[in-house]
């Protein structure tokens, strides 16, 4: 997938989280700073029922583009953070909490970001 499109694809990925009430929803290019990925969504999510609705929305995108999840989630755990891994790119759906804690921005500070939510939790 041609650079251009892939961002333009994780864009959209981005905006259908802050379409299901996903909050402060990030998308950062961290392909320079990465070997293993180029793309890092984060968002906040209130609840797990939440979470799952957007997990829902995800594998219907996912199944609608031809994208295979790396990981997949048989179940999801009560921890507040789920990362879905699609190799190009990764989700992270993380409590408000959790994302306080682990403050992925600031450890990927010097990736570029390609999109921010005006929705804040």
């Amino acid at each position: 997938m041609a650079d251009t499109v892939r961002s333009e694809k994780v864009v959209e990925l981005a905006k259908l989280i802050d379409d299901h009430n996903g909050k402060n929803t990030v998308v950062l290019d961290i392909h320079e700073q990465s070997s293993w990925t180029d793309y890092f969504i984060i968002s906040t999510v209130n609840s797990q029922a939440q979470m799952r609705g957007i997990i829902r929305y995800l594998r219907a995108f996912f199944k609608d583009n031809s994208i295979e999840p790396n990981n997949r989630h048989k179940q999801l755990n009560d921890d507040g953070w789920v990362l879905i891994d699609c190799g190009d790119f990764v989700i992270h759906l993380m409590n408000e909490e959790i994302r306080a804690f682990y403050d992925l921005e600031r450890l990927w500070f010097s990736g570029k970001s390609l999109y921010h939510s005006s929705k804040s939790s």
